[in-house]
């Protein structure tokens, strides 16, 4: 096991901003990068990793995930945070947004307190970056697999007591048409929260609002949310065709090669561009494990679903219920299916999700001065070391 004070990784092929540097060298000192080089850097007293040519890439930034490893955030319980931590970290995810489902205020705010808690705990897994609150403010036609018992209109009471606890909350998801959407995004770009599109049925002209009050984020793009549609027999653009459109919105994409054909990947990357687009694993519990059933959002409240083709659906197969993807497996996606430059595919996992999430200061590129979060695979794109913060925290070996 190396020391935390200075790492030297030799002989990878490491995936920068710009380029790839076939046998380049990086150096590590305590839990940031010190230097990247094509050629030899002479240090004294370091732990080598020979990386044996294997692909070095800035960590995986997963803006959008619910569990894995058999367990969801929303359990409510530290256990379920690490876990979910532990799992994704051995599939090269090295931060995190973990993220609700639609529920009542007491839930929401008893999970934040849980978060709370296992950001102090979490030394072995995925960092944290704030919880994504996914709901309840949403359409009930685009609700898909969340509970309609909690679907409700943004309440001014409820959520200004939630973002009492604004420092905890990175972003919020909600569907803009309903009423006081446009208020409540004005209260989530206050507090410094991003405020994202999601289980939509608005129109073109309602997002061009929102997008003037704050929304920048549209939450698993094509998934849950309206296209053309006709109103008293005219064309209206919906919100898939308001987020390919306007360039103040960012997309996030379930990239598991289930929720989107590859027609729709090639679509939203040639439009979008690699500098807009974030992959997303939206997991459920059931990623990392190889059950047959589940249940989706927590164990004692959630809703049973079924794991087929790769993915969960509800039991009567009326609708997917999130991936059980996880991001290395994006990543294969995106390189097969979509046809997509190895680096900038790395971007979208990477670069673009710290931008997004306001932390591309200290993660998302291998460049001098950021945070350790390393990933290491093999040509076959799977993952076979993971380091967050200048440690080694899961290797195949």
């Amino acid at each position: 096991m190396e020391t935390m004070d200075r790492i030297k990784i030799i002989n990878g092929q490491i995936i920068t901003p710009h380029q790839i540097l076939p046998s380049g060298v990086l150096l590590i000192e305590g839990e940031k990068i010190v230097e990247v080089s094509p050629y030899d850097i002479e240090v004294s007293e370091a732990t080598v990793i020979d990386a044996r040519g294997s692909y070095i890439s800035p960590g995986f930034i997963d803006i959008h995930v619910h569990g894995g490893g058999g367990a969801d955030f929303m359990d409510g319980n530290v256990a379920a945070f690490l876990r979910i931590a532990e799992t994704h970290a051995q599939h090269g995810t090295t931060a995190m947004v973990p993220t609700t489902l639609t529920s009542t205020q007491d839930h929401l705010l008893r999970i934040l307190d849980c978060y709370k808690q296992a950001i102090k705990s979490n030394d072995r897994g995925t960092q944290f970056l704030g919880m994504h609150l996914e709901g309840p403010y949403f359409a009930m036609n685009q609700r898909g697999a969340q509970d309609p018992r909690y679907i409700r209109d943004p309440d001014p009471i409820e959520y200004h007591e939630i973002l009492k606890r604004s420092d905890l909350i990175a972003r919020w998801s909600a569907a803009p048409e309903r009423k006081g959407a446009l208020d409540f995004g004005k209260a989530l770009r206050e507090k410094g929260v991003l405020a994202a599109i999601a289980h939509t049925d608005a129109v073109y002209e309602e997002v061009v609002k929102a997008v003037d009050v704050g929304y920048s984020l549209a939450t698993h793009l094509y998934s849950g949310m309206s296209g053309v549609s006709r109103r008293n027999a005219l064309r209206y653009a919906g919100v898939i065709e308001s987020a390919l459109l306007l360039e103040e919105i960012d997309v996030e994409i379930i990239a598991d090669g289930v929720h989107l054909p590859e027609a729709l990947l090639k679509l939203i990357y040639k439009v979008k561009g690699p500098d807009k687009i974030a992959l997303i694993t939206d997991a459920m519990r059931a990623a990392g494990t190889d059950v047959e059933t589940s249940v989706l959002g927590g164990e004692e409240s959630g809703i049973p679903v079924i794991i087929e083709d790769d993915v969960a659906k509800l039991p009567d197969r009326s609708s997917l219920a999130g991936s059980i993807a996880t991001a290395d497996r994006l990543l294969r996606v995106m390189l097969s299916k979509a046809g997509t430059p190895l680096c900038e595919t790395i971007r979208m996992l990477s670069t673009t999700p710290a931008r997004i999430m306001g932390v591309s200061d200290r993660k998302g590129s291998l460049v001098a001065g950021k945070d350790g979060d390393i990933v290491f695979f093999d040509k076959e794109y799977k993952v076979i070391r993971t380091m967050i913060m200048g440690k080694t925290v899961w290797t195949a070996d």
